[in-house]
């Protein structure tokens, strides 16, 4: 059964790990890649990327992408949304410190953000303008 609104908007709101979808090139399968995001109900999702990144570069062209977040238990259900990709600016510290606080302990959210920034290069926070939301609930299996 479909979710509601404010079930999905919970349920995304919640730190699942994605699946990012862009188009690719032509006679390509579209580029599926695992991110974190960051999502309040009632707002827009947002992801940071790296600014070189073959992924940025695809959804600069799409403009637009998919994410999907899922779970198995305790019940089996997902949620889909898709939209323009809107307002990328660059990445700062500060939202690289609120994206690792979403998925990492306490404690290593300092070390995550140190090698970030030594090792993944400038950033690009970009965020997603929800138009279409596929969702399924299973209920408890």
């Amino acid at each position: 059964m479909a979710l509601t609104k404010p079930e999905r908007e919970a349920f995304l709101s919640e730190p699942h790990v994605a699946a990012l979808s862009v188009e690719a090139e032509p006679g390509r399968a579209p580029l599926t890649v695992p991110v974190w995001y960051q999502y309040e109900p009632g707002g827009r999702p947002w992801l940071l990327t790296g600014t070189e990144s073959r992924k940025l570069q695809l959804i600069r062209t799409a403009g637009r992408f998919t994410l999907m977040v899922d779970e198995v238990s305790p019940r089996l259900m997902y949620v889909a949304v898709s939209g323009d990709a809107v307002d990328m600016v660059p990445g700062t510290r500060g939202d690289l410190q609120e994206m690792a606080a979403r998925y990492l302990p306490p404690q290593a959210v300092d070390p995550y953000v140190e090698m970030a920034e030594k090792d993944h290069g400038p950033q690009t926070k970009l965020f997603l303008e929800p138009k279409q939301w596929v969702s399924l609930d299973l209920g408890a299996l």
